[in-house]
C-alpha cells in the first residue's frame, strides 16, 4: 500500500483507450466495499464511459474539469444527506480508494471537486452535473474522478520533499 501511495500522482492526460471490463468490475468492486460511517454506505456512483457525456461533465466547472473530456472514465460520486450527516467524508474515503485502486492497476486519476463550486455566474456545478446526468435531487454531487491509461509520467514526490513538519507527536 505504501508503494502506491508513493507512486501516485493527478494524471490529467490520458492515452486514446478504453478500461476494460474487468478494470471496471474491480473499481466497481472496490468502491462497493469501502467503509462508512455506522455501514450506511450513503453513496452512489455514475460511471460515465460516453464520450459525448464526458465532454459536457469536462464542463462543469470553470476551471479544473477539462481533463475528464479526454478520460476513458469518469465516476461522478454523489451521496445522500438523508441517510448520513458524514456523506461528504464517506463519499470522500470512496474517491481516494477509486483513485488508488485504478492506480494499482496501472491507471491514471484526478479528482474534480463538484460539491461548493460553480459552473458560471448563479448556477453551480452540482447544478450543472444533476442536469446532465438526470441526478435526483436526494443526491448531492461530492466529486468526480477522471480515469484512464496515463499520456504523461509524473516522478512521485521524493521523502525528503515531503512535509514532515505536518505531524506532531503527544501534543501540538
Amino acid at each position: 500500500m505504501i508503494e502506491l501511495l508513493r507512486t501516485r500522482r493527478s494524471i490529467r492526460k490520458y492515452e486514446k483507450k478504453e478500461i476494460g471490463k474487468d478494470a471496471t468490475d474491480i473499481l466497481k468492486e472496490a468502491l462497493l466495499r469501502c467503509p462508512s460511517s455506522r455501514s450506511i454506505n450513503p453513496w452512489t456512483f455514475i460511471f460515465v464511459d460516453d464520450h459525448e457525456l464526458l465532454q459536457r461533465l469536462a464542463r462543469a466547472r470553470e476551471h479544473g474539469s477539462a481533463f475528464i473530456g479526454d478520460a476513458a472514465l469518469g465516476i461522478v460520486v454523489c451521496g445522500d444527506e438523508t441517510k448520513s450527516d458524514v456523506w461528504v467524508e464517506d463519499c470522500s474515503i470512496t474517491a481516494i480508494v477509486a483513485q488508488l485502486t485504478a492506480h494499482s492497476m496501472g491507471l491514471g486519476t484526478c479528482w474534480v471537486q463538484i460539491r461548493n463550486r460553480f459552473y458560471a455566474e448563479g448556477k453551480t456545478s452540482e447544478e450543472y452535473i444533476r442536469e446532465v446526468l438526470d441526478i435526483p435531487g436526494h443526491l448531492r454531487v461530492e466529486c468526480m474522478i477522471g480515469i484512464g491509461y496515463p499520456a504523461e509520467a509524473k516522478a512521485p514526490v521524493p521523502f525528503e520533499k515531503l512535509d514532515h513538519g505536518k505531524i506532531r507527536y503527544n501534543r501540538y
